[in-house]
């Protein structure tokens, strides 16, 4: 087992899965702690994740769930236990803090620092002087001028310095590894030289995939030397003294390196691994998933690149059911008349709560939204068998799947970075071997739902 990690939300857990199997990994992602039995069905999986919605969830949620999360990975003996987050890394104090799961997976895990790697430049996102920037259409904008994240409807990006933002969710001490070091040069000296100040986390800049093998070289040298002393926090991870990092060597729990980032993370392990031929050196190439006739859509997303991509395909043939949040909580049966009638008629209908940003008087649903999407799915599964599926909105995704019969994914097909094509694993015939796309509501050109009928060939 290379890898381990949890998602803070199912569409970033996908994008690692996929960012896994383009590198030749095998891996599954579990969308809730396996049992045995589940375990089972992958004998062959170098990299396990479980899919969560912590990204949404409150401090004391955290505080009474990750722990046994956590517990979950420990067994598998990875090197890296990855808490991912999202590559804009957006988040609260109230709710999906990171510095609340950092402080979580210190006490759980002991390493001798926490690794924070957010840069994911194959996603257009970037760590300058621990600084977020993420891209926008043919721009790159600094996080706190995006013109989506600033104006977030849970968790806007308000502050682009990382570590200031922490700050605010932890009073854990952060340092920087910035952009000067992060060169083929970096070596443990450095990280060393870092350490003496005795912070609880690091931050790496990242700019390209040379800066981000540099980080990831480094941090599996970390991870997998049995000779290196790690570190034992105490009271969920809040108190960090130089003497707990001399208080254990040796053992496989000490070497465990719980690591926070995004996919970026992974992306940066993939070449040592590769030169350590723990993976394939030369990947099989993917091949397309065969073309639908109709696939299902259905969005919670505020963001302007679904809003693009919503009426770029309501142009080109697809069918649009606006739904009214209010009213599909309360009583579906009309969403539900209106979907099964467009399906019969053969159409692929685009199931969509809002077209763009929300006015600021407007109330978010959240996760009441994406349960009640969820629900009416599996209402529509249970009449009709739709072979292609795509829920589209971090928060919309996480929680709509979940109200599904479903064990676990792997992927299947490329159709754009952070958006696979995955296969559903379910005991239930009418979910297992479905097809879904998990979307972020930021990610995929404005054909996008035109590659998800197509499979990824136009």
């Amino acid at each position: 087992m290379l890898y381990t990690y949890y998602g803070d939300d199912f569409t970033g857990s996908t994008d690692v899965l996929e960012t896994l199997a383009l590198a030749g990994v095998p891996a599954v992602l579990f969308l809730a702690p396996p049992s045995p039995a589940d375990l089972a069905q992958f004998p062959t999986a170098q990299a396990i994740g479980i899919a969560g919605d912590s990204r949404s969830r409150t401090p004391q949620w955290m505080t009474a769930n990750l722990p046994a999360i956590f517990e979950t990975l420990k067994p598998f003996g990875a090197p890296i236990v990855h808490y991912k987050t999202c590559s804009t890394f957006d988040s609260a104090p109230h709710i999906g803090s990171i510095g609340r799961a950092m402080e979580l997976g210190i006490a759980s895990f002991h390493p001798r620092f926490v690794p924070i790697v957010v840069a994911a430049p194959h996603l257009g996102r970037y760590v300058l002087f621990g600084n977020l920037f993420a891209s926008a259409g043919d721009d790159v904008y600094r996080i706190d001028q995006h013109p989506t994240m600033s104006r977030h409807p849970v968790t806007p990006m308000l502050e682009p310095d990382l570590r200031k933002h922490l700050a605010k969710q932890t009073n854990l001490p952060i340092a920087l590894l910035d952009i000067r070091n992060i060169t083929p040069a970096l070596s443990s000296q450095t990280l060393s030289s870092e350490l003496l100040t005795n912070p609880a986390a690091i931050l790496f800049d990242g700019l390209d995939e040379a800066s981000l093998e540099a980080t990831g070289n480094l941090l599996w040298q970390e991870a997998t030397n049995s000779g290196t002393p790690h570190s034992r926090a105490t009271s969920a991870g809040v108190a960090h003294s130089s003497q707990s990092h001399r208080d254990e060597w040796g053992t496989s729990e000490a070497r465990t390196l719980f690591c926070i980032g995004s996919s970026g993370l992974t992306e940066s392990l993939i070449p040592t691994w590769r030169a350590a031929n723990l993976i394939p050196a030369k990947p099989d190439a993917p091949t397309p998933a065969d073309p639908q006739n109709q696939i299902l859509i259905l969005s919670g997303s505020c963001s302007p690149v679904t809003q693009s991509q919503i009426e770029h395909a309501l142009a080109n043939g697809f069918h649009g059911i606006p739904i009214d949040p209010t009213s599909l909580i309360h009583d579906p049966t009309n969403t539900l008349t209106q979907t099964l009638e467009t399906l019969t008629a053969g159409k692929s209908p685009i199931l969509y709560t809002a077209l763009g940003p929300l006015s600021s008087a407007t109330q978010p649903h959240a996760a009441e939204l994406g349960e009640a999407l969820g629900k009416l799915l599996r209402h529509i599964m249970q009449q009709r068998h739709i072979r292609r599926i795509v829920l589209c909105g971090g928060d919309t995704s996480s929680h709509a799947i979940q109200q599904l019969p479903i064990t676990a994914l792997t992927w299947l097909a490329p159709l754009s970075p952070g958006a696979p094509l995955c296969r559903a694993h379910s005991t239930n015939p009418a979910f297992h071997q479905t097809e879904f796309v998990l979307k972020g509501g930021q990610v995929g050109p404005a054909n996008f739902f035109e590659l998800a009928l197509s499979g990824g060939t136009r």
